[in-house]
């Protein structure tokens, strides 16, 4: 049976049909929002996993073309692995849902939100991120706090829900919210330089509106909901936790307080090896539960050391950072190169820019067709002084790429101000907390470096939280490390100038963030972002003036959007022949701008010429150098500019009479020739007596001026 409630947000429909599709998933429902249409599937296996010691739950956002009326490109014409765009949304949904299930809860469990229709004005990541929760209060597994997404804009100075596609592009501000009825569970932001209080009372505005979906989603688990199982919770053996506390605390306290962390790791280990040997008879078979046990440990350790004793594992005060050094221009034949290090996180950027041809193409159910900015993050195994194979990026490395590029995206200039596409490319040489954002401060570098000309140099900067069990108490760290991520309850990433907040990233453990929280946080971080943005300006205070020698340069024209397919030619075959004789990269916009690259100036000069010759009309009157085609009994005809060619007749070619057309010019020859007239059906007429009868008026006139 069908059954459909409906409610209104900003002023559009969302609408949830349970109990007509997908009968065998423990919970299926269609999820609308104006014409965008959301499949959400819930399911989870009936008994808990053996042998982890995590929650494995799975998140897949998937896009179909057909949402949008496309066909696939390329050869095979079907969906192939998920774009980065739908990675990104499938991280996005996990995180505010995976802290709401209860603790030890070992079950798989997985989300497939499908995308079946698009309406642009009504984003489907929103909306899969509401379907989500949704669909798993309303199912039997053991979740039942609803959450709730907005996105929220700002435009004209006023916050707006959801915003259409006309007001995306004038917005000032994108950001996503994510909440509970009492506490924030995430935040997601991209920015023009908004500064901190307008960003938190934005934060505030979505908030608000949020406790409106999540009424509704309270609605259709009231009337849909089925009864929940009773989750199995894995617990370790208490007489094996008491054991182990009771014979290694002391050690794994004492380990814990040294400050440096190579000696602290060393300790620890140390102190493993001598937990494991003193039980590997009584407890042989249970290893696992206790490294669990071990790991509970610190993570107490940790968390008393903060909220109790208020120190942090290496000593520092709770809005101290780590030292900061910055290098630039140290690879030689790079276009530009920043090298980032914070402590014993260092990050390494390489910039490359090169022609707007080299855009990236998307094929997505989005509207954005193409980026001309790009930014990769790289994350190898030695960067942690692990080994293991190299693989392509997973989807930390998508998303941390894709939060420093937001972080960026408003500084780099435009097109018409810098005619380039720019990749950056981040290799992480060193992790120990907060590596996107040092991806942020390492590429402004490389940026600057390369000459590119940013708005604004950009920094970033990870903050962290510990609280109580209650959450009455609670603590914020700037500049948070690996452990302090670890064992901490928020991963708070706040990148942006000098001038406001360009971008935001914030992951949670705990149900939620409090309102002062999030302030306190916004604004610890402004000064954090400030501190390390004058270390930036001490290395590197501007934008290089020039590019680097091996960097490609761009020439730049304009013609009239008619003149290009005298440019193209017939299949390309002009435009081929003009980059085949000069060495150069062409792109060719549709209103006419055309872009010149390369690095030798005297090719780009040649093309120049040869696109100006192609696309000028034949003026009556201008004398013109042109080159004879073929000659015939009446005269000569004469290329005077590419693909135009005129008649010479026998008559034109000379003062005297001429007999012969071959007596005066031969094929071949360069002459000088005065358009005389251009008749009805475009055929030019030429004279190359009234030219020379010009030129040798030109000599006169220079001697008379000279006496």
């Amino acid at each position: 049976m069908n059954h459909i409630l409906e409610t209104t947000v900003a002023g559009r429909t969302l609408k949830v049909e349970y109990g007509k599709v997908g009968m065998l998933s423990d919970c299926a429902m269609f999820v609308s929002y104006g014409d965008t249409v959301v499949l959400v599937n819930v399911n989870a296996s009936k008994e808990p996993r053996e042998g982890i010691d995590f929650f494995p739950l799975s998140v897949e956002y998937e896009e179909r073309l057909y949402a949008v009326g496309k066909i696939p490109g390329g050869f095979i014409k079907r969906e192939g692995r998920p774009s980065e765009k739908a990675i990104l949304h499938a991280r996005a949904i996990d995180r505010p849902l995976r802290p709401l299930f209860p603790k030890g809860y070992r079950n798989d469990v997985q989300i497939v939100c499908t995308v079946l229709s698009v309406d642009q004005d009504n984003l489907p990541d929103i909306l899969a991120m509401n379907a989500a929760s949704l669909a798993l209060c309303v199912s039997s597994i053991p979740f039942n706090i609803p959450v709730a997404t907005v996105s929220v804009g700002l435009v004209d100075g006023k916050f707006i829900i959801n915003p259409t596609q006309q007001e995306r592009e004038t917005t000032e501000l994108t950001l996503t919210v994510c909440a509970t009825k009492e506490r924030i569970m995430m935040i997601e932001a991209g920015a023009h330089e908004v500064n901190e209080d307008v960003m938190y009372n934005a934060i505030n505005f979505g908030f608000k509106e949020c406790q409106n979906i999540i009424k509704f989603q309270e609605e259709v688990m009231k009337k849909f909901g089925k009864e929940k199982v009773v989750p199995v919770i894995y617990k370790v053996d208490e007489e094996l936790e008491k054991q182990v506390k009771d014979f290694s605390f002391d050690m794994i306290k004492e380990a814990m307080y040294i400050t440096d962390k190579d000696e602290r790791n060393a300790s620890i280990d140390i102190v493993k090896e001598k937990v494991f040997e003193h039980f590997e008879e009584e407890y042989s078979e249970n290893t696992a539960d206790i490294s669990e046990v071990l790991y509970k440990m610190q993570k107490d350790i940790v968390r008393n050391m903060i909220l109790n004793e208020k120190r942090r594992p290496d000593g520092r005060q709770f809005n101290e950072i780590r030292p900061i050094s910055c290098d630039v221009g140290f690879l030689p034949r790079t276009h530009g190169t920043g090298l980032f290090t914070r402590g014993l996180t260092q990050v390494m950027t390489v910039a490359t820019i090169g022609p707007l041809g080299d855009v990236q193409i998307l094929d997505g159910i989005g509207d954005e067709e193409f980026k001309r900015y790009m930014h990769h993050y790289n994350f190898p195994s030695y960067s942690v002084g692990e080994v293991r194979p190299l693989r392509g990026p997973g989807r930390r490395e998508i998303g941390h790429g894709a939060l420093a590029e937001k972080a960026l995206e408003p500084l780099i200039p435009s097109e018409e101000e810098f005619p380039y596409t720019v990749r950056l490319v981040s290799e992480v040489l060193s992790s120990n907390g907060s590596t996107s954002q040092a991806s942020v401060c390492g590429s402004t570098l490389a940026l600057l470096d390369a000459g590119v000309p940013i708005k604004s140099p950009a920094a970033g900067i990870a903050m962290g939280l510990v609280t109580s069990e209650d959450l009455s108490e609670e603590e914020v760290l700037t500049d948070i490390q690996g452990i302090e991520d670890f064992f901490g309850d928020m991963d708070f990433k706040v990148a942006g100038t000098e001038n406001g907040i360009t971008a935001i990233q914030v992951d949670t453990k705990i149900h939620g963030l409090s309102d002062a929280c999030v302030k306190k946080t916004l604004n610890e971080a402004k000064i954090a972002r400030e501190f390390i943005l004058e270390k930036i300006k001490k290395c590197i205070p501007e934008a290089r003036k020039e590019l680097s020698p091996y960097a490609p340069r761009v020439y730049t024209m304009s013609i009239h959007p008619d003149k290009i397919r005298d440019v193209i030619g017939a299949g390309g075959k002009t435009i081929n022949k003009i980059i085949a004789e000069t060495g150069v990269k062409i792109d060719i916009k549709e209103d006419g701008k055309i872009y010149i690259m390369s690095n030798d100036s005297v090719g780009a000069d040649r093309a120049l010429k040869i696109i100006n010759d192609l696309t000028k009309d034949v003026e009556v009157g201008e004398i013109y150098l042109g080159k004879v085609t073929r000659t015939t009994n009446f005269g000569a005809f004469v290329e005077i500019l590419p693909g135009k060619e005129g008649l010479v007749h026998i008559s034109k070619l000379d003062f005297a009479r001429v007999n012969k057309v071959e007596d005066i010019v031969s094929v071949g020859d360069e002459i000088l020739v005065k358009v005389t007239d251009i008749d009805d059906q475009g055929r030019i007429n030429l004279s190359r007596k009234d030219a020379i009868k010009r030129e040798e008026e030109k000599e006169e006139t220079k001697k008379e001026e000279t006496k």
